[in-house]
């Protein structure tokens, strides 16, 4: 009986140790100069179209083009700001982790719908910007206030809430990704034999690197396949440098450049956004701790998403000072740090330092700016696919019995069914329509409400910790037992024993 109560110990560390090698860089390691400059570069390239595609979005709807360069550049100026603080932690402020800070798609409608309202009023290009700057600023300060709770709804963010949520994140993205490969949204050769080969190649480029056991491979693949793939769309004409936009060498960050405007109407909806902001964002801040192998439970852990959602509050405010869009922390860099092995907090600050310097030099970023969408969309689908993992990682470690798999099936059914059919949502009043017809939205409320609604089932314990793989492993090794030395009764097995006991009982 002793033989295999020691083996599972055995075989619990020898798990530990592969798992924790996974990581070439831990949490505080400090990784040399190359490696940290070669992470660093990866995640700005993963992250930048979603940078800067808000800004674009939202300059090019509301014909606010002659501000878009500047715009564009504040939005990375900000990133870097924000990304700093993240890693950094002031105090209370700061989750601690290589996490990316980003302009956020989850408030183009509200915002939008706030620009709308302002130039349906005869506003100007500075009256829009200054509403919208001066209602984000105002709502940000209210991810502050619930940031500072949410130690007491540790009930509503339970593995099964944030697993569905990071799922879900990963799974919506996936047609973004998709659709960039392709061609990207509105494209006239969309599908085409040539997009699909260069995204083809991206993807090849990355999963062949991560073959081998180099790690300079490993850390490099992401940068390695978009090189490779912008090298060659340059050679089949598909970069055209003429095409750069005209931009100013540097530009400055000025507060407020447009001004100071607050309307109550425009509030409301962007403040409702930001009561649901934190969800995606506490979803990112625990795929980024697993992924880090940092504690998912327990004090540490709460203490760190409070402190990220602090961040991202007061980053979202400081975005507004400098004229830039609400910001969020980005799932896509989760994927970057699983496929590099690389979750030191110090990349953090090469990557905020590059995205300061991208955005006092614009033209860097309009360079940037010409990479075809199939080059991208090839490594977007990978790091997009492994956020959509991690998030089933986390679902499994909690257990998928009835009702867990009744939440997660509601809310990804609802999140994914609401992103195919938005029409569901034709009869709803405007603001909840805003609300709504994000798929994260959908399903996040789904999780916490029926989190909320089920009672929590009682799992009855196994009655022994059979470990078959270590049984057999033992019996592979053991010799057969002779004959002679065969005993005169055969032990009961555990699950009978108990069994009989309990009818004792």
């Amino acid at each position: 009986m002793t033989a295999p109560q020691n083996s599972a110990p055995t075989r619990s560390a020898s798990a530990s140790v592969a798992s924790r090698t996974e990581l070439i860089y831990g949490l505080d390691d400090r990784p040399h100069f190359a490696a940290a400059i070669f992470a660093a570069l990866q995640h700005v390239l993963a992250s930048f179209v979603g940078i800067i595609t808000p800004t674009l979005i939202v300059g090019s709807v509301l014909g606010l083009d002659s501000e878009v360069p500047y715009l564009i550049s504040m939005a990375l100026f900000v990133s870097g700001l924000g990304t700093f603080v993240q890693a950094k932690r002031f105090g209370p402020i700061g989750s601690g982790l290589l996490c990316l800070q980003g302009t956020s798609f989850s408030f183009l409608s509200v915002i939008l719908s706030a620009g709308f309202l302002v130039k349906s009023r005869g506003g100007g290009t500075d009256e829009i910007l200054s509403t919208i700057f001066g209602v984000c600023f105002c709502a940000a300060f209210v991810e502050v206030a619930l940031s500072q709770f949410i130690g007491k709804l540790r009930k509503l963010i339970t593995p099964v809430v944030t697993g569905t949520i990071i799922t879900l994140m990963g799974l919506s993205l996936l047609k973004v990704a998709m659709t960039d490969m392709a061609g990207g949204f509105g494209a006239s050769d969309l599908g085409s034999a040539a997009n699909m080969g260069l995204a083809g190649l991206v993807l090849i480029t990355i999963v062949v690197l991560n073959r081998f056991n180099i790690p300079l491979l490993r850390l490099s693949a992401i940068i390695i396949g978009l090189t490779l793939g912008f090298a060659v769309a340059w050679f089949m004409g598909r970069v055209d440098f003429a095409q750069m936009p005209h931009v100013p060498v540097m530009s400055l960050p000025v507060p407020f450049k447009y001004g100071f405007s607050f309307d109550l109407l425009a509030f409301i909806p962007i403040a409702v956004i930001f009561l649901v902001s934190p969800l995606e964002a506490a979803g990112d801040l625990t795929a980024n701790s697993m992924i880090s192998q940092q504690p998912v439970s327990g004090p540490v852990y709460i203490r760190r998403i409070k402190s990220g959602l602090l961040a991202d509050g007061l980053n979202s405010a400081l975005a507004a000072t400098f004229n830039s869009l609400p910001m969020v922390t980005f799932a896509q860099n989760n994927g970057v740090i699983q496929l590099t092995g690389v979750a030191s907090r110090y990349v953090a600050f090469f990557i905020a330092g590059i995205l300061v310097l991208l955005g006092l030099f614009p033209v860097i970023g309009a360079v940037l700016q010409l990479m075809p969408k199939p080059v991208l969309g090839g490594a977007t689908l990978i790091m997009f696919g492994t956020v959509a993992v991690a998030g089933i990682k986390i679902l499994s470690e909690a257990g998928l019995h009835r009702r867990n798999m009744l939440i997660v099936a509601i809310s990804l059914g609802m999140g994914l069914g609401v992103a195919a059919v938005p029409e569901v949502l034709r009869e709803l009043p405007r603001a909840l329509h805003n609300i709504f017809e994000s798929p994260i939205t959908v399903g996040a409320f789904c999780a916490i409400i029926l989190n909320i609604f089920l009672p929590e089932e009682y799992q009855e314990p196994e009655l022994t910790d059979f470990d078959p793989e270590a049984a057999t492993f033992k019996v592979l090794q053991d010799p057969p037992p002779s004959p002679e030395a065969e005993p005169d009764a055969e032990p009961l097995p555990a699950r009978e024993v108990a069994q009989l006991n309990r009818q004792d009982v």
